[in-house]
């Protein structure tokens, strides 16, 4: 994937560098933000960081509690297993969420993603990557799809479960440990669908 990518001539003049997915890419879960955080695009990892007001330490907790993030591991290295992370968009501007035509322009990355991991869910976080992935990955009416009303629930997809969440930043405590309750249920139970996956 273009490090030097041009396709989006503001987002050039704003972001530190292109920020691309991370993580297993043996995965069964891949998670999908709006746009990489502050801390992702000095580091290039996305949701990298230990916490603070960019909220990147929100997620990494989530993981780490759910078994599937080392604890140990560098804050913006972290040791994901069956986790890959990515954004509808590769670069941030500090001051503006990204364009419908930015997140378009990024889509072919995101979708390349998505074929290459070939996951079992896919975890929308926030509003946007709701929208996004559920437009082109469900058959449920967009306008159906919401949060927090879809938040920790289990949306059937094409070929995909989605269970959405509230960005790490904006979610309460029982909102948080409702997540984590549902997924830590999912994860126990036989959430592999029949779709011509290899065994690795």
């Amino acid at each position: 994937m273009d490090e030097e990518c041009r396709n989006c001539p503001a987002l050039c003049e704003t972001r530190t560098q292109v920020v691309h997915g991370y993580g297993d890419v043996g995965a069964d879960f891949l998670f999908v933000g709006e746009r990489p955080t502050a801390r992702a695009d000095e580091t290039g990892v996305p949701f990298a960081g230990a916490g603070g007001s960019d909220g990147d330490g929100g997620l990494r907790r989530m993981l780490e509690r759910l078994g599937l993030c080392d604890v140990t591991s560098p804050a913006g290295e972290p040791a994901l297993e069956n986790v890959y992370l990515t954004n509808l968009t590769r670069c941030r501007d500090p001051d503006r969420r990204p364009s419908d035509e930015e997140i378009g322009n990024c889509e072919p990355y995101l979708s390349a993603e998505i074929r290459m991991i070939n996951p079992e869910i896919l975890v929308p976080i926030g509003e946007r990557a709701l929208t996004e992935l559920g437009v082109e990955y469900t058959t449920t009416p967009v306008d159906d799809l919401v949060l927090p009303d879809d938040h920790a629930t289990r949306i059937r997809g094409r070929g995909f479960e989605l269970v959405p969440m509230i960005d790490p930043r904006e979610q309460t405590d029982d909102q948080t440990q409702a997540w984590l309750e549902a997924f830590a249920e999912l994860m126990a139970s036989d959430y592999r669908q029949t779709k011509g996956r290899q065994e690795r």
